[in-house]
């Protein structure tokens, strides 16, 4: 386990941030999002659509997996659902559900979100987070409490990208720390996957039971790695992005950008890691909402250093919320 993450800290350490980064950090600076209405996952009244996945082409096709839930307010709430676009994701058409809840007092029989996508070895990889009602109460119901509302990640298969998708396991492939103090220990959720130096990558974002109650204010980005797209997965175990209550990231360059939602910042690491020492900060206005990028390297991993060029995001629209298009063009 120690030589894993051994191998994984060095095989990025070769960067640093001057030179190269500092180009990065130019780029950063020089670009802003703009938006486009969608149709057919757009604004439905009574519909809440949110937390998209990235985004991938598969032949014609490009595919979005999202959560949606009718009649209850952004929460701990629905399922995976998906839609299709032929036009490069200004029009959708919802395809229908693709994970649904699990089985009574599993991990996900509450509900299935933030989903997110990868294939790997001529199959699908479908990754979502699940939670299931409070342990204890009499009447089955959920909480949405501090202390054992604890959620985690699964992962479904498929020879498809529409599916169907099967779980590989009824038990999660990532869950919460043990111990109270870390800083995964109440939340995992919001995986994004990425295959660098020959292992697949989960990032990931956790939040402390000891912040439990405070809100997402402490959520911070870890990552796991394996061998394998369906793990097991072995944490790095210590946070490496802080404010990042939504997991953002893309091959940029040579490095791994993201989006740090509390502060609105443009990141970059270049060994994928240490984001909070190469710290960049380019401040974002009008930043894209729990946004999916679009990226070639999840169904092809000969692609390097794509970058960010558009993706879905959502938009909240008091106790609803929908997608919408974005794409990030010169200032």
């Amino acid at each position: 386990m120690k030589s894993l993450k051994l191998y994984v800290l060095l095989a990025g350490f070769i960067f640093s941030l001057n030179g190269y980064a500092q180009d990065i950090k130019a780029y950063f600076e020089s670009v802003k999002f703009t938006y486009t209405n969608v149709s057919g996952i757009g604004h439905e009244k009574g519909c809440t659509r949110r937390d998209p996945s990235d985004v991938i082409k598969v032949d014609d096709t490009w595919y979005v997996y999202y959560t949606k839930v009718y009649g209850r307010s952004p929460g701990y709430w629905g399922t995976v659902w998906y839609a299709t676009s032929k036009d490069e994701g200004y029009s959708w058409q919802e395809q229908g559900e693709v994970v649904g809840l699990g089985g009574k007092n599993k991990f996900d029989s509450q509900a299935t979100f933030t989903p997110n996508i990868l294939n790997a070895n001529g199959k699908y990889y479908l990754y979502y987070t699940g939670v299931k009602p409070t342990p204890g109460n009499l009447k089955g119901e959920f909480e949405n409490n501090s202390t054992n509302d604890i959620t985690a990640i699964g992962v479904t298969v498929s020879d498809a990208p529409e599916g169907p998708f099967t779980r590989i396991s009824d038990d999660p492939i990532l869950k919460v720390s043990p111990e109270p103090d870390k800083f995964d220990s109440y939340r995992v959720d919001d995986a994004v996957l990425l295959y660098r130096n020959g292992l697949y990558w989960l990032y990931y974002k956790g939040r402390s039971r000891v912040h439990g109650s405070s809100g997402p204010v402490h959520t911070q980005m870890g990552t796991a790695f394996s061998k394998y797209p369906e793990g097991p997965f072995i944490k790095l175990d210590k946070p490496i992005l802080s404010g990042s209550h939504e997991v953002m990231l893309w091959q940029q360059g040579s490095g791994i950008g993201a989006l740090a939602s509390m502060s609105s910042t443009f990141e970059y690491a270049p060994d994928g890691i240490d984001f909070m020492i190469n710290k960049l900060s380019v401040k974002v206005e009008n930043r894209p909402i729990a946004m999916g990028v679009f990226r070639q390297d999840l169904t092809d991993s000969t692609v390097k250093g794509e970058g960010l060029k558009w993706g879905i995001s959502m938009i909240l629209n008091g106790n609803e919320c929908y997608l919408t298009r974005y794409e990030l063009v010169s200032k």
